[in-house]
């Protein structure tokens, strides 16, 4: 469903309301959006790209400000993703993770291991058992696809640089009587690809 409204005229209004948004916030963490209800107004031509570009008409949004704004209003239902301000709610699209992990930092080794990821849009979160990393393999190419829980269903692609960095610090682990390589962090281990496979 695509809104009769000019996109620009949507655009406007949610940028005064984002800043009513971020006012509402608390100094521990992004905009309550999960306790927000307001009405569904369509869909705008807002779309976030697989390395983590946000566009607005096809045009990349160069104002990194305000794609942190956005990003902190940001909402998953039913795996759909909508801007949402305490007097309205817009769809817009994402190719594959909202956000993009651009780094970590690793603290400890093995088990006591913590790896803590930073996004391109200023999120940090530690992975552990509420933070959870997961890989999908491309069931063709077997191409990792990795990934961070960052808040409330919204995930972070782990990009290759740090994904690289990360496999160095893999460590050999049983699950369910399967031996597999994966990452320790948070008092958790992470499943990355069976043992044999590395073989």
């Amino acid at each position: 469903m695509t809104n009769s409204k000019n996109p620009q005229m949507i655009v406007k209004p949610l940028t005064e309301g984002l800043a009513e948004a971020v006012r509402a916030a608390s100094k521990k963490g992004p905009p309550p959006v999960h306790l927000w209800n307001p009405p569904y107004c369509g869909e705008i031509d807002m779309r976030i790209a697989r390395d983590g570009t946000w566009f607005h008409d096809g045009t990349p949004i160069g104002r990194m400000p305000l794609v942190k704004l956005f990003s902190s209003i940001l909402r998953i239902e039913d795996g759909k993703y909508f801007l949402v301000t305490p007097v309205e709610k817009v769809g817009i699209k994402v190719d594959d993770a909202p956000m993009l992990a651009v780094d970590f930092e690793a603290e400890g080794a093995g088990e006591a291991q913590a790896l803590r990821f930073f996004t391109k849009t200023d999120d940090e979160v530690v992975a552990n058992s509420e933070h959870p990393i997961r890989v999908v393999r491309d069931p063709i190419s077997g191409e990792p696809s990795p990934y961070v829980h960052v808040r409330r269903g919204l995930e972070a692609l782990i990009d290759r640089k740090s994904f690289y960095r990360l496999v160095d610090l893999g460590a050999h682990h049983e699950v369910d009587g399967t031996s597999w390589f994966g990452l320790w962090s948070g008092g958790s281990f992470f499943p990355v690809i069976p043992s044999l496979e590395l073989r």
